[in-house]
């Protein structure tokens, strides 16, 4: 009866989504009643009442149909088609959790799970906005939930029966049993959704012709709690593709790769400009059509992942009907949000006008910098969609985007490097020079010392670890003169976020610069020079796991004559269900990089192949996403700490 119990939560969940989307729109139409209409104005406010219970229970509902679904994966219940498709009576209990999301339906209830709880999360905590405004948001929210219930209930039903049950499971994908499991996709949903909450700020904002400095302070805070967590899934991801996929990358433009990283894109530029609505009153339009982008992008990565059409290790199932259902959600939502915001962009106030040399200028420049490496990759992405229908192979990878998207980046770091320098409103060039003094002295000596210590580096490269070192510096300038105990939070967030930005750029360009491969068939007693290190083969030996069985090689490392010994056992490992064999890679990690090792196939006359490298601080580009994040969230508790506003009126909007 669980999975009965799960699909009728489902249900009565997406009929309260349908519920508050109707009571909203007849409240919001109360409202607008003549102000001697003092019966419809009582029947709008005891409408509006029942609004946030309704939203509340409603997130409880498909809390409750998610927990269900976990428990049919944990208990093995081989009735349940989705159980029988991607799990094991055997697997560790680890993957009976994750697995639940480890797949196109179970994700999709996630996904829709974490959208409910969003709305009723707003209905709880949301103070700062305007009455109707809050109402419209609401509605906006339930609106988008019912697309994603009817997808899931007509569509992708996860409670689904298998009858008579299967004796066991057919398993789940071994690239996918994998701690990166439980912390890769769950925060990323959470970002994803989590701009389905600006896009509603937006639109309500548009409904009720609410856009300014109050309705970006209340939006604010749930705009970086959806920025943090993307950080953290798309660093999450990074990682477990480098150390699972044994490639020895971190970033390889695959394309649900950059489905997840246009919306962060976007995000990042919507943060700066919500901040600025918030504390400047200026880029009011930035900010509605940055809120509308970013859900754009969300709603694109969820189709490209689930329509198909892209042939990736991290896509679902082909499933071209699927895709369609998505993509008819995206045109609908999307395309009513931009006709929206053209029906009313006339009515929206223009903000405070600011010279183009001040922290506005500076932010409006970051804004354009990220929308076109955003072009960059949608277009890139894309493209060879659109030709592949032309009849037409076309492939766009690492040396195109790197190409186009690199020299842009570096552009971006040193207005980033600026930008907190600058003054609002209106500043003088000479001055800010003279503010750069330090950043710039840092470019020039660290710029210098990669040079002269490794003139082989490569430009970009060079610059970006000049480029590190100076907004390194500048991160460090806000803080200068002040006194540590007042400075408020959400600066130290800043400062720590963008000292974060630094350090992942020296450890993106250390990597590229100085990673050094060694490719060998190696006989047992055999050593080889990767970096510093002397690595020696001593040969292989059988393993096995709770439900793998496989070898593994015994390779030692030792740097210098006299260095510790450290031992890299990288596995190929062979899964019984389903029949698959995967590449476990060894990784050794010290304060100056990582050792890096795979084992592949067995060559003749008792070699084996092995692919060894030693990557120079590459453990920086994670860690600063983790300082990133880390300043953001300091930002969102300094901001959610910060003064208490008074209580917003109770209003109509008008027509």
């Amino acid at each position: 009866m669980i999975a009965e119990f799960g699909l009728a939560a489902l249900w009565l969940a997406a009929a309260l989504a349908v519920l508050q989307l109707a009571m909203a729109a007849l409240g919001l139409s109360l409202s607008r009643a003549p102000s001697g209409s003092d019966s419809r104005g009582e029947a709008a406010q005891q409408l509006f009442a029942a609004i946030r219970p309704v939203a509340i229970v409603q997130g409880l509902l498909a809390i409750a149909s998610f927990g269900a679904l976990i428990a049919l994966f944990v208990r093995s219940d081989m009735s349940v088609a989705l159980v029988v498709q991607h799990s094991h009576s055997l697997k560790p209990m680890l993957y009976k959790i994750t697995g639940t999301w480890g797949n196109h339906e179970g994700s999709m209830l996630l996904w829709i799970t974490i959208l409910a709880l969003s709305g009723a999360a707003i209905a709880m905590f949301e103070r700062r906005l305007r009455q109707d405004t809050l109402i419209a948001t609401l509605a906006a929210q339930a609106l988008i939930a019912i697309g994603f219930y009817a997808f899931l209930l007509f569509s992708s039903n996860p409670f689904a029966r298998v009858l008579p049950a299967a004796p066991e499971g057919l398993g789940l994908n071994p690239l996918l049993q994998d701690p990166g499991l439980a912390f890769h996709p769950p925060p990323l949903y959470v970002g994803y959704v989590g701009l389905s909450v600006a896009f509603s700020f937006a639109v309500g904002a548009l409904v009720t012709r609410d856009v300014g400095p109050t309705f970006a302070r209340a939006m604010r805070p749930w705009v970086l709690l959806a920025w943090i967590f993307l950080t953290i899934g798309i660093a999450a991801g990074s990682y477990w593709a480098y150390y699972e996929l044994g490639w020895g990358g971190w970033w390889f433009w695959d394309p649900v790769e950059n489905a997840s990283l246009m919306p962060w894109l976007a995000a990042t530029a919507l943060l700066h400009s919500v901040t600025v609505l918030a504390t400047r009153d200026g880029l009011r339009a930035w900010t509605i059509v940055l809120a509308l982008v970013a859900f754009a992008m969300s709603m694109l990565g969820t189709f490209l992942v689930r329509s198909g059409i892209l042939t990736s290790v991290h896509a679902f199932a082909v499933d071209p009907t699927r895709g369609t259902f998505i993509l008819l959600l995206l045109a609908f939502y999307i395309g009513g949000a931009l006709a929206l915001f053209a029906a009313r962009i006339g009515a929206v106030k223009q903000g405070k006008l600011f010279e183009p040399v001040s922290r506005e200028g500076a932010l409006v420049v970051n804004n354009l910098l990220l929308s076109v490496i955003l072009g960059i990759v949608l277009i890139g992405t894309l493209y060879p969609i659109f030709a592949q229908w032309m009849g037409q192979q076309i492939s766009v990878g690492p040396p195109v985007f790197n190409k186009t998207t690199v020299p842009i980046a570096l552009a971006l770091f040193v207005v980033a490097a600026a930008g907190p320098l600058l003054r609002w409103r209106r500043d003088e060039t000479r001055a800010l020079i003279g503010r750069l003094k330090w950043p710039i002295a840092a470019f020039v000596i660290g710029g210098g010392a990669v040079l002269v210590l490794a003139p082989d580096a490569g430009v970009f490269p060079t610059l970006g670890l000049a480029l590190a070192a100076a907004l390194g510096i500048a991160s460090l300038a806000p803080l200068a003169g002040r006194n540590l105990r007042r400075t408020p939070l959400h600066l130290y967030g800043m400062v720590i976020a963008h000292f974060g930005v630094a350090v992942s750029i020296a450890g993106m360009a250390s990597e590229t610069a100085f990673s050094k491969e060694v490719l060998v068939a190696a006989r047992p007693g055999q050593s080889y020079a990767v970096g510093p290190f002397d690595m020696t083969f001593a040969g292989v030996r059988p393993t096995v796991g709770n439900n793998w069985t496989g070898v593994e090689a015994v390779l030692v490392a030792r740097k210098g004559d006299g260095g510790r010994a450290v031992a890299l056992n990288p596995q190929q490992r062979f899964f019984a269900s389903p029949p698959t064999e995967t590449s476990e890679a060894a990784l050794s990690t010290h304060w100056d990089g990582q050792l890096y090792a795979v084992i592949g196939q067995r060559a003749d006359e008792g070699r084996w192949q092995l692919r060894l490298w030693w990557k120079p601080f590459v453990t920086l580009i994670w860690y600063g996403a983790l300082l990133i994040a880390l300043g953001g969230l300091i930002s969102l508790i300094g901001r959610v700490r910060g003064k208490r506003v008074p209580k917003p009126e109770v209003t109509g909007y008008r027509k």
